[in-house]
């Protein structure tokens, strides 16, 4: 396994190592004493969590608020998707920044993602499969989220936003001016 910083301290890129034959291949997909080896997080994922969504379905930005904030590790099973990570931490000194990484069910790689980001991401497939565990339980009380498209942010989505397939609620989420953010 080997982690990868990113340009946003604490949003890490995980890839794992594949073993390959004749028979196809394994991973493990997560693996704990490694996991707070290589990135010294003490992480206890409580919940798994997987999507199924169509090429150009656009899920979030989610996340929940205190007390009960989420880290997440994102990756996916089959197809590939544009998964982004958005500081919502309002003293951080990357506060609004995100960062997006490519996943696939080819390149294995996975997206950490801590407490205190917004979650989004862009099925590039059909049949697009994904899974991620998170450290703390779905509470729909804080619930938040951010719109996909909120200028104050400017994700560069690199597709035409009026192809997207968006839920009714990911449509209507405020925009960062209006939403709940993390204090820290």
């Amino acid at each position: 396994m080997r982690v990868i910083k990113t340009e946003i301290e604490g949003v890490l890129i995980v890839e794992p190592d594949v073993y390959v034959d004749d028979r196809g291949y394994f991973l493990e997909t997560f693996r704990m004493d490694r996991f707070r080896e290589l990135t010294g997080l003490n992480i206890n994922f409580v919940q798994d969590n997987e999507s199924l969504s169509h090429r150009f379905v656009l899920r979030g930005l989610h996340y929940q608020t205190y007390p009960k904030p989420q880290a997440k590790l994102v990756r996916v099973v089959r197809g590939a998707i544009l998964d982004v990570a958005v500081d919502l931490r309002k003293g951080s000194p990357t506060f609004k920044r995100w960062v997006m990484v490519e996943l696939s069910g080819e390149n294995k790689r996975q997206f950490f993602i801590p407490r205190g980001f917004a979650h989004g991401f862009l099925s590039l497939e059909d049949n697009t499969i994904v899974a991620y565990k998170v450290d703390e339980y779905f509470s729909p009380e804080y619930d938040r989220g951010i719109r996909f498209n909120d200028p104050d942010i400017g994700i560069d989505w690199r597709y035409d936003s009026n192809e997207f397939i968006i839920s009714p609620k990911d449509r209507n989420l405020p925009y960062l001016r209006d939403a709940e953010v993390f204090d820290g």
